[in-house]
């Protein structure tokens, strides 16, 4: 399954409102061996968001590192087709930028994207099954 940036950012910030569900949810998956899947793209976004949510670079960057390393998650690369297949798709579907790339690569491989943002769980559910953790 394709797990985008916010269920990562709620796991990895205590004071998220999703934080232990997140927590709960990442560490079953990854111990039932269930495949995990992001495009790169997750290591810039879930490094921002927690630099500018807590005001120190350094956890960003340290969580993006952690997220590397972790043998749980396989990283999709994105290419020149898959982001032109990405634009037309968030287009069609009035999606952010981000959120096209996480619904293409779930498409693409045929597997649910489990996230906690509403509007992109709502809008990608025409295309590709969504949860929520």
């Amino acid at each position: 399954m394709v797990v985008d940036a916010s269920v990562w950012v709620s796991a990895l910030v205590a004071a998220d409102v999703h934080h232990a569900q997140s927590r709960h949810w990442l560490s079953e998956t990854m111990a039932s061996g269930e495949p995990i899947i992001a495009p790169v793209l997750l290591l810039p976004e879930v490094a921002c968001a927690i630099a500018r949510g807590t005001m120190l670079p350094e956890l960003g960057v340290r969580a993006a590192e952690e997220i590397r390393h972790s043998g749980a998650l396989r990283l999709v690369a994105l290419d020149a087709t898959s982001a032109a297949e990405a634009a037309m798709l968030g287009a069609r579907l009035r999606l952010r930028g981000a959120d096209s790339v996480y619904v293409t690569v779930a498409a693409t491989l045929h597997v649910p994207l489990v996230t906690w943002d509403q509007e992109l769980a709502t809008r990608a559910a025409t295309l590709v099954e969504t949860l929520s953790p």
